[in-house]
């Protein structure tokens, strides 16, 4: 029996992962490799462009060795990191610089001499003016690095996220193009024409033709020849995004809460943008034809990067998975504000330093690693009780990503928000998600199959609410004059 089938990449800022997966939402096959994140100073974080393509090929050719040549492949769903961009050559394919990472700090010197116009650039695009997105970075890497330079003088530079490289490679340059909800990283994107911003290219002094071409992020993009096949390329999104898909965010009014190298607080407000302050609002995504979806969203810069750092920097993880055995062993309450990256939502603060308080004698490595895990936690809750404060309520929060397994950030999650969190039996929704846009955009009826939740469990708050405000409390407290700590003393 010939069997219909769907593949999902899932490019993030850890590994370049590719799926096979079927009507039912299984999954047939799957490849997954690492890639390295470079840190050649203090708030550079990058990768190798052509490690970033390779890899993400390679899991491509693996999947496609391992599914036999009677199954129907629909197409092709991509699911990329977002804000990281790459510069490259149209003529010979070449990145001409490392990629920096959507973690990369090093614009912050041009995004704070053009805050005259931050108000501008947020009602064009929903976000802030800070170097976590793209438009910064572009600058300072012509203003910088010389082979940028050259070919944007030789009219040979493009520039997009990391789906606009992917997507070039595998067309052979047939296609240069980006979905609204990456193309809106790059901060050139405007949410009122859905096309790149004229006033904000000239602000940051950008030529539009080094950009990408704006496709839905549902519709056929175009093929690609692999392995004997011609494969049909029907979704780009953002990681994100895809991520709300495959936990069953589709709706108005559903929130996700997806746990990976950052973590991310993302509520449906359907085809109605709205404006919280301190919250970005996100395209989630557009299927070709019908008006776009948006999200009200909020970033923790620092999740699963934090017990990285833990681990290779501070040696106190022998790894990811002794999380919770620390978590149980802890005696003392430490706070911790991991501001690895600088702090996301609702602060957009790049200026905070990492730091832990209320260590004494007693205070071992395991507390550290708790402080860890609560200030997740807590940096969850500043984004949630902001969206409250607009007005936006959470009724329902899926809950996905690496760390979701960790049981003590769930329960205590719980217990600050006050909200019950429906944790989801699938690892795979970034996957799912970006499949379901691919069997959306091949007509297939089955597309629905692939983002109802699965509930592994439910955790409920446990903790009185009188000491849950005095936590939030004392974090608020502590947060606020760690930042301002952090703007009077400079160690260097």
């Amino acid at each position: 029996m010939n069997r219909e089938i769907v593949i999902a990449l899932d490019q993030g800022s850890s590994s370049s992962r590719a799926l096979a997966i079927d009507s039912r939402g299984e999954v047939l096959a799957k490849a997954q490799f690492p890639i390295k994140t470079y840190y050649p100073q203090a708030g550079y974080v990058e990768h190798d462009a052509l490690d970033i393509a390779l890899t993400q090929e390679k899991a491509l050719q693996a999947v496609l060795a391992k599914i036999p040549k009677s199954d129907n492949i629909l197409g092709l769903g991509l699911a990329c990191q977002r804000s990281t961009v790459i510069f490259w050559d149209r003529e010979t394919g070449k990145p001409a610089a490392r990629a920096p990472s959507w973690q990369d700090g090093r614009a912050a010197m041009v995004a704070m001499a053009l805050q005259d116009h931050r108000m501008e650039a947020y009602e064009s695009t929903g976000l802030y003016l800070m170097p976590y997105y793209s438009a910064p970075k572009i600058r300072w890497f012509i203003d910088n690095v010389p082979p940028v330079r050259k070919l944007l003088d030789q009219g040979r530079l493009l520039v997009g996220p990391v789906s606009s490289f992917l997507i070039w490679r595998l067309t052979r340059g047939a296609v240069f193009a980006a979905d609204p909800s990456l193309a809106q990283r790059m901060m050139l994107f405007s949410l009122r024409s859905m096309d790149w911003d004229d006033p904000l290219l000239k602000i940051f002094s950008l030529p539009r033709h080094i950009l990408p071409q704006i496709k839905p992020s549902c519709g056929l993009w175009g093929s690609f020849k692999a392995k004997g096949r011609v494969i049909s390329i029907l979704a780009c999104l953002g990681d994100q995004q895809a991520a709300a898909i495959g936990l069953g965010g589709m709706e108005a009014g559903s929130s996700v809460l997806n746990y990976g190298t950052g973590a991310f607080f993302l509520h449906n407000t359907g085809t109605k943008q709205q404006r919280i302050p301190g919250l970005l609002t996100s395209i989630g995504w557009q299927i070709s034809g019908q008006a776009p979806y948006f999200l009200q969203e909020g970033t923790v810069h620092a999740a699963g990067s934090s017990f990285e750092w833990l681990r290779e920097n501070l040696g106190l993880l022998k790894k990811i998975n002794d999380v919770e055995k620390h978590c149980r062993a802890s005696k003392e309450r430490v706070l911790a504000l991991p501001a690895i990256g600088g702090l996301g939502a609702p602060r957009w603060d790049y200026a905070a330093k990492t730091v832990f308080f209320g260590l004494n004698s007693q205070t071992k490595a395991s507390d550290l690693v708790r402080g860890v895990v609560e200030s997740i936690a807590f940096l969850i809750s500043d984004i949630v009780n902001a969206m409250r404060a607009g007005g936006l309520s959470p009724a329902h929060v899926s809950v996905s990503g690496g760390l979701s397994r960790i049981p003590y950030l769930m329960q205590f999650q719980s217990d600050i928000l006050r909200q019950d969190l429906r944790r989801c039996e699938e690892t795979e929704a970034t996957a799912l998600g970006a499949a379901s846009l691919a069997v959306e955009g091949a007509g297939a009826s089955w597309a629905g199959n692939l983002h109802k939740t699965k509930i592994d469990k439910i955790f409920k708050p446990a903790m009185e609410a009188a000491q849950a405000e005095r936590l939030i409390s004392a974090w608020t407290t502590f947060v606020a004059a760690q930042a301002s700590l952090s703007r009077k003393i400079k160690l260097s």
